[in-house]
This record gives structure tokens, C-alpha cells and sequence, in this order.
């Protein structure tokens, strides 16, 4: 009975973490409706050029630009590194190399969509920056499946730090900043 309820625990936080990624990634700088809207400006732009935009962020004069360029550089780490756990703790029967493949396709789709919707930049840093995120949250489960040596315990754990960590962040971002619809 307390699995169940610790795994369903653990499916509700993980629909709300990728209710956050789409509020994030879709959401955060136009609403539902203005993306159907005829008069929208539509912002469009691709960087195929590994590092480039990493490079010019952390070069520009300014130390606004500096401060940005890292907020830019670790959010796009940070927000993948929880799909790289939940998906080594749903998958776990699955080989990392095939999560992490996941992970990337995921940041591509996201890429791709944002470039259609004219809602932001297509950029292969973004593609580089989330796969270590994401390879950063699958090592992060072997690492706790190396320590505590037993899988339910693992769970248990990450069902702790999901209520501590995760779940906190998940309420402020979708509940206390304004989503825009």
C-alpha cells in the first residue's frame, strides 16, 4: 500500500514538473491565445553553431549580459537534470545511454516547436546544455542506487526529494508567478 502511494506520489510530481516545462518552454512569452494570433510579432532564429551562443553570452560587455548569459547556461542545465532521475526511476530497466537519447529527442522536439511557433530560439546549446542536465539527473539515480545499494530505498529517497525539492519549485513556478493565458 505505501509503494503505491509513494509511486503515485512520485506520477502526480512528475505531471507537475512537465506541466512546468511547458509552461516554461510554450507559455512563458506568449500566452495560449496570442499563439493563435494573426497579429503576433513571430520571433525567429536558429544557432547550428555549437557553443556559439554560450561564447557571446559570456563575452558581452555588459554585467547584465554576464549575469543573464549564467542564469541562461545553468537553467538550461537545471531543468533537465529531474527528467534524467524520473526517468531512470520509471525506466529503470532501461540502459542510460537510451534515456539520455530520450532526453535529447525531447529538447529537440522542444527546440523544433518553439522555432515553429515563433516563440523563441532554436539553439544547439540548448540541445547541449539540457542532455547534461538530463545526464546529470541519470547519474545522480546511480549514484543514489550505488549508495543506498536497493532500489526501494533509491525511490524512497527520491520521493523525498521530490516533496523537499521538486514539489516546492513546481508550486512557485506554476502557481505563484503569473502563468500568462
Amino acid at each position: 500500500m505505501l509503494k503505491k502511494l509513494e509511486r503515485l506520489f512520485l506520477y502526480g510530481v512528475f505531471i507537475g514538473y512537465m506541466m512546468l516545462l511547458i509552461k516554461i518552454f510554450f507559455l512563458s512569452r506568449v500566452s495560449v491565445l496570442e499563439l493563435f494570433d494573426s497579429q503576433r510579432t513571430i520571433v525567429r532564429s536558429i544557432n547550428l553553431i555549437p557553443f556559439n551562443s554560450i561564447s557571446e553570452y559570456l563575452m558581452g560587455s555588459s554585467e547584465r549580459a554576464k549575469k543573464f548569459a549564467s542564469a541562461n547556461v545553468a537553467g538550461n542545465i537545471l531543468i533537465f537534470v529531474p527528467l534524467g532521475g524520473y526517468l531512470s526511476l520509471f525506466k529503470n530497466q532501461t540502459r542510460a545511454v537510451h534515456n539520455l537519447l530520450f532526453i535529447c529527442l525531447a529538447s529537440l522536439v522542444v527546440e523544433i516547436t518553439q522555432w515553429g511557433l515563433g516563440i523563441g530560439a532554436a539553439d544547439i546549446d540548448d540541445l547541449l546544455l539540457n542532455g547534461l542536465g538530463g545526464w546529470m539527473g541519470i547519474l545522480g539515480y546511480k549514484a543514489l542506487l550505488f549508495l543506498l545499494r536497493e532500489e526501494k530505498r533509491v525511490h524512497t529517497a527520491i520521493a523525498v526529494l521530490s516533496a523537499i525539492v521538486v514539489l516546492p519549485a513546481i508550486y512557485y513556478y506554476l502557481f505563484m508567478i503569473k502563468m500568462r493565458l
